[in-house]
């Protein structure tokens, strides 16, 4: 196999957007789906505009993709935080973002897992965060963080058979539009929390698309069901963020 296609949901802004220039650069075709299309322009690049929140909108998206498409490649990027306190947190806020980061995640994998079964070829790949193994603020997005990984374990057992690997990349503190809605841009917050982290800086997209690229090489078909923290060492312990 030779011609790859990858769906990157979020993959009009930050992380998403970035690993789609670097599959572009491959050669390969991407389609990302987001709320807004993105500002990127190439021709082997596709926008589809869908809320990811809404089951049927998913749905409706799933299904014209894998009508004209052979995807090889899921990566389910999108995301958001919904921060607060665990006194101002509610149950809509845990139904929201289990829609956003679990439900939306099984009806596209659905949708896509016939051509990838076929082609007996796969890489199903999951945006997660340090924050599933716990933060401060983040009951629901924690709780449906550490959710993905539970997911992706499951699904690369039942996977596995027909070739298909599936992973997660967790990371930590990276400088994007959902990291500067907690922490103020180039603030004394921002740099104290680089100073705390054992590499001495926050991460960028790039280092989060490097690892995205070495799960999603078709070389990398012994490796499934791991979870790999992209955190300058937030995960090794000791360092609250």
């Amino acid at each position: 196999m030779t011609e790859y296609t990858a769906v990157i949901t979020g993959g009009n802004k930050g992380i998403g957007a970035d690993l789609a220039g670097a599959m572009l650069e491959k050669g390969w075709r991407v389609i990302s789906i987001a709320r807004h299309e993105g500002e990127a322009r190439h021709d082997r690049l596709k926008h589809i505009q869908a809320d990811l929140m809404d089951p049927d909108a998913t749905a409706q998206a799933a299904r014209d993709i894998a009508a004209r498409h052979r995807v090889t490649h899921f990566i389910h990027n999108a995301g958001i935080i919904l921060p607060n306190l665990i006194e101002e947190a509610k149950p809509d806020d845990l139904q929201a973002l289990t829609q956003l980061h679990l439900g939306a995640a099984l009806t596209l994998t659905q949708a896509f897992l016939p051509a990838m079964k076929e082609a007996r070829f796969g890489r199903i790949l999951f945006n997660a965060s340090r924050a599933a193994l716990g933060a401060k603020t983040r009951t629901a997005y924690s709780a449906s963080k550490a959710g993905m990984i539970g997911m992706a374990r499951t699904w690369a057992l039942e996977l596995a058979p027909h070739g298909i690997t599936v992973n997660v990349i967790a990371p930590g503190p990276v400088r994007t539009d959902n990291f500067w809605g907690i922490i103020p841009k180039d603030s004394n917050q921002e740099a104290d929390l680089a100073a705390r982290l054992p590499v001495g800086r926050l991460g960028t997209t790039e280092d989060i698309t490097h690892a995205f690229l070495f799960f999603a090489d078709p070389r990398a078909g012994f490796i499934t069901g791991q979870t790999l923290y992209v955190c300058g060492g937030a995960s090794i312990g000791g360092v609250p963020i």
